[in-house]
């Protein structure tokens, strides 16, 4: 939609009719007028800003036009002179921004800053006399916007202009509303620019400017931003989708606004004051739908047909927030809705501070229409944003004293969620270079999703967080002592991927205990605050070198290399006498260094490495598959360490699982998984299964057996674990008794009447022994 067509509302419902001019002529009646100002002693408004004026009092009838009057001539008379790439007075490019700003409706304020934008960066006028004849705050806004020099900054000038817009947008945002504008009329005309500045700003504006028109809301200027970056970086593609959209304009529209007639009436019936019409999509929205179909050729490879819904959406506006579900109800009892895709953004709105009511409905014909609802406000915010609540400090004052700000309590227009943490973070990145990476990897981010805590606080993530964002969401310290998490009720890995709507908690280690991040866990992190605060904590706290084992060195088996010395995606096991064959390491028994392993010939030529003694093993051996003779390599560990699964045995207790994983990370493994089975006469099996280096399996073996309840640890897996069913029973052989048991540890008899030892030689105890 471009803005150029001017704003939606063009005429107030129930306005007096004009007057006839009589005899006198439009012309006459003009000079008149002006004679009359000219009498009053007020200068008259320069003709070049008329325009812009008719426009402005449509939104601000009582606006200050002499004030508007000063900064056009102050820009004129700086600008004099100067002249744009493509061969007009310069001063057509701050009238044309003002323009688009005027159409947006924006106030009296933020046009004479954008008349004024480019005279301290361009011209002889300097900020304090912006200030000393417009006031600080048109300074403020001015300053915002202007260009940082290169002869100060060089490469870097680009990147620490935006930053210095963005920390002055967090004080107001309508540094980057008139940048915006800015950049649009700028896009406008580009087409007088080199080819490579073509491609180099249209880049610019796909990466930061679009969407940041996206999270301020302001629809109009990123639709039409996103065709004019469309038309110059990919005009082939652009021609395609506007030759398909021009052979739809020609057609008839025989399905949309017919449904959208039958629509009023039916809510006209029902006494539903609404405005129904036919809102079509722009050129980038319907691109994206022909990829859609591409994707989805038929057998016949071709793509499917577009409909109607692909080319446009019907828009019904009311006037209240209940006359919306009223609307909703009259369509989806008058027609069949389609399942799965009402959104309800009136109860929850975007982090943009769209609101709006979405559905789709199937028509008589087999049709799709999606159909969007939502009142007269929500429209203006919808197309226009941030700059249809006004002036950011004039509304916080009409919020609190009960004004138009009320109607949005969830949203903060002058500092939103998505602002706020891009200022938290860019104080942390000093760099130029990783702060303009990292801004475009953050904006790169299609939305946003809003998780909820156990305790009812809503989080605003990007799509694609996990629970190691959410930690960190909640304060630092939260996420340095993050252990595990819940969602939706059930135990998750910290590298889950939350989506809309999931409920989540954070399990934290009790205060005193040794917590913090994982290296591991800067894979998972999405959001720049968690990654700085991850990669601070891991500077801060290099990894502790192992202490030596107090027990002789000839009553313990040599522990292979970690650290620097260790070698990361190697292959851990060699088969003797077949150097260079792949081996994959079982899932049922997972072998470590130095377990007792066997290797089987499977599939592929590769070898699979089971513990000695593994019933799975065991079975393949019974097959005929012949085993392999296989070596540990010294100091050689997969990319992500071992993956080992363990299981706990305890009585059942409050609090347990916390305990458990706390025990776990604070020895620095990983949680790939975790499942805890029904509770049996008071007793519960906790399984996790975890990365670490073979080195650290002992002492997280031992951290969780002093955990209070657990009275065995154990690796499945082993000689007899299974029973007969293939499952390995609760209490059976297959326990510590049978992993190899050290003099350091002292065995404690559980329930199971038997060690829960874990390392060193095997037991004396009886695994078949009464319990208690």
């Amino acid at each position: 939609m471009a803005i150029e067509a001017g704003p939606i509302e063009t005429a107030q419902p129930g306005a007096a009719p004009k007057r006839p001019l009589g005899r006198l002529s439009r012309s006459a009646i003009g000079r008149a007028g002006r004679a009359a100002v000219l009498a009053t002693g007020r200068q008259p408004t320069p003709d070049a800003i008329e325009p812009i004026v008719q426009v402005h009092r449509r939104h601000h009838p009582q606006a200050d036009l002499a004030l508007l009057a000063r900064a056009y001539r102050l820009a004129e008379e700086g600008h004099r002179g100067q002249m744009r790439k493509s061969g007009e007075p310069y001063i057509t490019h701050p009238l044309a921004v003002t323009m688009i700003l005027a159409q947006l409706g924006a106030g009296t304020t933020t046009l004479v800053a954008s008349l004024l934008h480019d005279t301290v960066e361009d011209t002889e006028v300097t900020l304090d006399q912006v200030s000393a004849d417009f006031g600080p705050e048109v300074a403020y806004l001015v300053d915002g916007v202007t260009k940082l020099e290169k002869v100060d900054f060089g490469a870097a000038a680009e990147a620490e202009t935006f930053r210095k817009m963005l920390v002055a947008t967090g004080d107001d945002v309508r540094v980057m509303v008139i940048k915006l504008a800015d950049r649009l009329h700028n896009m406008r005309t580009i087409r007088h620019m080199k080819p490579a500045s073509r491609a180099r700003i249209a880049k610019v504006t796909r990466d930061v400017l679009i969407p940041l028109a996206e999270r301020l809301g302001i629809q109009v200027l990123k639709a039409e931003l996103e065709d004019i970056v469309f038309a110059t970086l990919h005009p082939d593609d652009y021609a395609r989708t506007r030759a398909v959209l021009t052979v739809h304009e020609d057609r008839p529209d025989d399905v949309l606004q017919p449904f959208a007639e039958t629509l009023g009436r039916q809510l006209a019936e029902a006494g539903i004051a609404a405005e129904v019409s036919v809102r079509p999509r722009h050129c980038v929205s319907v691109h994206r739908v022909l990829l859609k179909r591409d994707a989805a050729a038929g057998h016949d490879g071709r793509p499917q047909a577009l409909q109607p819904a692909d080319i446009g959406r019907v828009l019904v506006v009311v006037e209240e927030n209940a006359d919306c579900y009223a609307v909703l109800g009259e369509l989806h009892t008058c027609w069949t809705p389609l399942p799965g895709e009402f959104k309800d953004f009136v109860a929850t709105p975007k982090f943009n501070l769209y609101q709006s009511l979405h559905t789709a409905v199937q028509l008589p014909g087999g049709e799709v229409a999606e159909v969007l609802v939502r009142t007269r406000r929500m429209h203006r915010i919808a197309e226009f944003g941030v700059v249809a609540l006004g002036d950011p400090h004039q509304q916080q004052g009409g919020a609190a004293a009960g004004g138009p700000g009320d109607e949005l309590d969830r949203t903060d227009p002058a500092r939103p969620g998505w602002l706020s943490r891009l200022l938290a973070w860019q104080q942390e990145t000093p760099d130029p270079d990783a702060f303009w990476s990292t801004l475009r990897d953050t904006l790169s981010d299609d939305g946003e999703i809003t998780a909820v805590t156990e305790t009812g606080e809503r989080l605003h993530l990007p799509v694609g967080a996990s629970c190691v964002d959410a930690a960190y969401l909640l304060g630092e310290e939260t996420g340095h002592r993050c252990v595990g998490a819940r969602v939706n009720g059930r135990l998750a890995a910290l590298s889950t991927v939350l989506r809309d709507g999931d409920m989540v908690a954070v399990l934290t280690a009790p205060a005193g205990e040794p917590s913090g991040p994982a290296p591991q866990w800067l894979e998972h992190a999405r959001t720049p605050a968690a990654r700085l605060a991850i990669e601070r904590w891991l500077a801060d706290r290099p990894a502790p070198v192992e202490e030596p084992d107090p027990a002789p060195a000839g009553d313990r088996p040599a522990a292979p290399p970690s650290g620097p010395a260790a070698v990361r995606g190697r292959a851990p096991v060699a088969v003797l006498g077949r150097p260079g064959t792949p081996v994959r390491l079982a899932r049922c028994c997972t072998p470590v260094p130095p377990d007792a392993v066997t290797g089987f010939p499977i599939r592929g030529g590769a070898v699979a490495v089971h513990r000695t003694g593994c019933p799975v093993g065991e079975r393949m051996r019974e097959d005929g598959r012949g085993p392999l003779a296989l070596a540990w390599v010294p100091g050689a560990e997969p990319a992500n360490g071992h993956r080992v699964t363990l299981h706990a045995e305890a009585l059942n207790r409050p609090r347990l699982l916390a305990d458990l994983t706390a025990a776990i990370s604070a020895e620095g493994a990983g949680i790939f998984s975790a499942d805890v089975e029904p509770p049996r006469e008071l007793r519960v099996r906790h399984s996790y299964t975890v990365e670490l280096p073979a080195a650290t399996l002992p002492a997280v073996m031992r951290a969780m057996l002093r955990v209070p309840g657990v009275y065995d640890v154990y690796r499945p897996g082993g000689p007899g674990a299974a029973t007969a069913d293939g499952g390995d029973t609760w209490g059976g052989p297959g326990g510590n008794g049978d992993d190899p048991a050290e003099e350091a540890v002292r065995p404690s008899s559980g329930m199971h009447g038997r060690s829960a030892a874990f390392t060193g030689g095997r037991t004396t105890g009886d695994p078949d022994g009464p319990q208690g």
